[in-house]
């Protein structure tokens, strides 16, 4: 157990220094429907499309590439009783559902049920986009609006190994259900 927990705080000391860490700039107010906006890197080029579509009354993202390919669509599920959307790649198969659980006193939970069978959760304050992504208690990805001074943005930085769509895509799930109004 120990060594679990010095492993883990050295893998997430390692993710805070930057190491294979990718950057992405996100906008903070959604897209309202029809409207789209890019997913840039940190030297400001467009890496994804953001592309937001009205659905049979569903709330509905596609994330496509600079090529016009779409990696993934996050979609609304209204018939559920808990707030949650489906994220598909880019072939329509569902890699991930995310979750908001019912409201608790203290906090909201998010968790990304992802269908390879690992769950990730998310540790932090969703509302003000400042948190993290975490597998097993392993950062994955983390959100901040800190790095930015530019209003209504925010940024993603997601780690080696993890899948960039699917992660991408979470975090535009979880502003839409975060910020519905917005």
């Amino acid at each position: 157990m120990f060594h679990d927990r010095r492993e883990r705080r050295e893998a997430n000391r390692a993710f805070d220094h930057g190491d294979g860490v990718t950057h992405y700039r996100m906008q903070q107010k959604m897209v309202s429907i029809g409207d789209d906006y890019w997913i840039d890197n940190d030297a400001g080029e467009h890496v994804y499309k953001v592309d937001g579509k009205a659905l049979r009354a569903r709330r509905t993202y596609h994330l496509e590439d600079r090529q016009g390919h779409r990696v993934a669509t996050v979609q609304s599920r209204p018939m559920r009783i808990k707030d949650s959307m489906a994220i598909e790649d880019g072939e329509g198969h569902r890699v991930a559902v995310v979750k908001k659980a019912l409201i608790s006193p203290l906090r909201n939970r998010w968790t990304i049920k992802q269908e390879d069978g690992d769950e990730l959760s998310v540790e932090g304050n969703v509302v003000d986009h400042e948190y993290t992504i975490e597998r097993d208690g392993y950062k994955i990805a983390e959100v901040s609006k800190k790095w930015f001074r530019i209003r209504d943005t925010y940024g993603v930085n997601i780690g080696p190994g993890a899948d960039h769509p699917t992660v991408l895509a979470a975090t535009v799930a979880i502003d839409s259900m975060a910020h519905p109004g917005d």
